[in-house]
């Protein structure tokens, strides 16, 4: 079910489940380290009432999960009928400290006086190997306390009047034979035992009384440190106010980030523009402070494949980053490109991932193909960040900044991706595909290279280096004159690619792919604008709205996480909405717009885009949120707004 909320501040990542649980915990980095136990349990809330014990998600509770349009808030109802109780939660992560805190209001829908008792569970595995970590309870200051090395999670709650919880436990979990010390709280009462170490979990709890209808209110928080004592001088300060004030200035914190994209928003279709706002906000929660942007928070995917989404692409990076430049966001684009200044290789290439912290991430891209050494590069991910950055300094005129890139991102870019062209075809050599699973000369990478030549020729002229500037049109020139390479005159439309081989033959993919049409449209010469046109009208044949749920997948015969093997494929949200902009960018917005409202209707009920769809059932399939499809929704909301 992905994450229907994800909260953040740029440095603590808390990402909610179906169940409004916490299920992903990141921190020191958006994005890493992930301090939960996200194969198997997910922290909890359990309710004790009338001698009768439930956890929120045994199936017993009907559960709303959604946030704030405006802020990163969640708006979270749990009800049980059969226990007459109600739940309303706010979640936040403190823009100024690093306390994921809960505003909960519990509510007796009886006709009679009930003592209530709540359980809030933790289960942290801050050591990778779900060892070596401890937990325990510190009497002065009274708080839990799960620790290892330099990261400090301190956890503690209170009532609306003030009195702390009653009761802790903490004990063992997922070893030994353990299943947990949640089990403990299952008859109302906690052991009181106070520290354990390996993998370990904890519960708290406070007790209420609740007249008939009447409510009250919890608020609960964890602290995130690098060590104990940080963590208690935020604890100390949280301590000294209720609970809604804090909400309220993270109401506010959100409400003033958001002020530079207010008057674009307002002429927004009013069908579009709450899910804009919506994923404007998913967007910004992937954002590291330090400048990476994380594909996506969600780490359910980890439970059946091998790797999770935690990293920052260069090409999601750049994805991410055009909507905020287009509605007047400065500071997280030039941290995303100082980002990639410091995580270019010094021969000028941007690898296939990278950790948050900038590390190289994984990759399954050998350096060897058909026996001879390549790189394990996708060079659209270099060429989409030159090109970005053309975006930002025509949007925001920003020269000063841009220039201080000149000699250590774009020249070394721009100098590889001229010199990386294969003397037989005048194309870019081959490298791996968009999709990361085809080492050719793809047509979408061939777009992208060919636009971020142009761009960085009109940085070099603007900055006064005339010699680059005739160097890399010339390199633009030649790849645009080894085009018809990859238009398929039998089919009409642009081939997925070619690949050279060693002997100097040429070997073709005519698989029909969506990012061929769009790196054409978006990113390609206009000497390209009929070919476009054919390939579009290809794909609307052979590939759009030919399953159940409707949508379009990426190319032809598309196995990933392909559910059904009588499609061609999944279809992707960031597919749908490029036909999308290329129906508004040929006067046919009518066709826009139901791909919008497809778009929409796919979507989680709290606004939230997975990566694909079920072609049947119309469920979200893969990682949600991913961050692409936000983005291109926005994209595409401000196209049709002709922002």
């Amino acid at each position: 079910m992905g994450r229907p909320v994800v909260l953040s501040n740029g440095q603590m990542f808390v990402g909610l489940n179906q169940h409004g649980l916490v299920h992903d915990f990141y921190y020191p980095y958006v994005g890493l380290d992930n301090l939960t136990t996200t194969r198997s349990e997910c922290h909890k809330i359990g309710i004790w009432a009338d001698g009768k014990f439930s956890w929120v998600n045994d199936g017993t509770w009907e559960i709303n999960v959604d946030f704030e349009t405006d802020a990163l808030i969640s708006l979270i109802t749990m009800k049980n009928k059969d226990m007459s109780l109600e739940l309303q939660l706010q979640d936040f992560v403190d823009p100024k400290t690093n306390a994921f805190c809960r505003h909960m209001k519990i509510a007796n829908r009886s006709d009679s006086q009930r003592e209530i008792r709540v359980f809030m569970h933790q289960v942290f595995q801050i050591s990778q190997a779900g060892r070596a970590d401890t937990a325990l309870f510190v009497p002065d200051g009274n708080y839990l306390l799960d620790y290892k090395g330099r990261c400090s999670l301190l956890v503690y709650a209170e009532t609306s009047d003030g009195a702390p919880f009653d009761q802790y436990a903490v004990g063992n979990c997922g070893i030994e034979g353990k299943e947990g010390t949640f089990k403990d709280a299952e008859d109302g009462e906690l052991s009181g035992n106070a520290v354990e170490h390996g993998g370990v979990d904890s519960v708290i709890r406070l007790s209420l009384r609740l007249g008939a209808n009447q409510a009250k209110v919890i608020d609960y928080w964890i602290i995130a440190a690098n060590s104990q004592l940080d963590a208690e001088k935020i604890h100390e300060e949280l301590k000294k106010d209720s609970m809604v004030p804090r909400l309220r200035a993270a109401r506010e914190w959100w409400n003033d980030w958001m002020a530079p994209a207010k008057d674009k928003f307002a002429v927004l279709d009013s069908h579009h523009r709450d899910l804009a706002k919506k994923s404007l906000l998913v967007v910004k929660a992937h954002i590291d402070r330090r400048g990476s942007i994380l594909a996506s928070g969600d780490s359910s995917i980890f439970n059946y494949g091998r790797d999770y989404y935690c990293y920052c692409w260069p090409r999601d990076g750049a994805f991410a980053i055009w909507p905020l430049i287009r509605l007047g966001f400065k500071e997280e684009a030039r941290n995303f490109f100082e980002f990639c200044r410091d995580i270019i290789h010094k021969d000028g290439y941007l690898m296939h991932k990278y950790q948050p912290d900038r590390a190289i991430g994984s990759t399954w891209h050998p350096l060897l193909h058909k026996n001879r050494r390549e790189l394990a590069i996708q060079e659209d991910e270099t060429a989409i960040v030159i090109i970005m950055l053309g975006e930002y300094l025509k949007l925001t005129g920003d020269k000063d900044f841009v220039e201080l890139l000149y000699s250590t991102l774009i020249r070394p870019a721009a100098m590889f991706m001229a010199g990386f062209i294969d003397e037989a075809t005048n194309l870019p050599h081959a490298s791996y595909d968009l999709w990361e699973e085809k080492f050719l000369t793809s047509s979408y990478t061939v777009a992208t290279v060919y636009s971020s030549l142009v761009v960085a020729g009109q940085f070099s002229e603007l900055f006064g280096f005339p010699d680059d500037a005739v160097l890399w049109r010339e390199a633009a020139r030649r790849i645009e004159s080894g085009l018809p390479l990859l238009f398929d005159q039998d089919r009409l439309a642009f081939r997925k690619g070619i690949l050279l081989q060693p002997e100097g033959d040429l070997s073709y993919d005519n698989t029909l792919d969506v990012s061929s049409l769009y790196g054409m449209m978006m990113f390609g010469p206009k000497s390209t604008s009929e070919q476009v046109r054919q390939t579009a009208n290809l794909i609307e044949q052979i590939m759009t709205d030919k399953t159940t749920s409707g949508g379009t997948p990426r190319y032809e015969n598309d196995w990933y996480m392909r559910t059904r093997h009588n499609v061609l494929g999944n279809p992707w949200f960031i597919c749908g909405l490029w036909l999308a902009q290329y129906y508004k960018d040929n006067d046919m917005p009518e066709k826009a717009e139901v791909i919008m409202t497809w778009t929409s209707s796919k979507a989680l009920s709290s606004g939230i885009l997975s990566e694909q769809v079920e072609p049947e059932t119309g469920f979200q399939v893969g990682v949600a949120p991913l961050v692409w499809s936000h983005a291109e929704y926005i994209n595409t909301a401000l196209d049709l707004a002709d922002i």
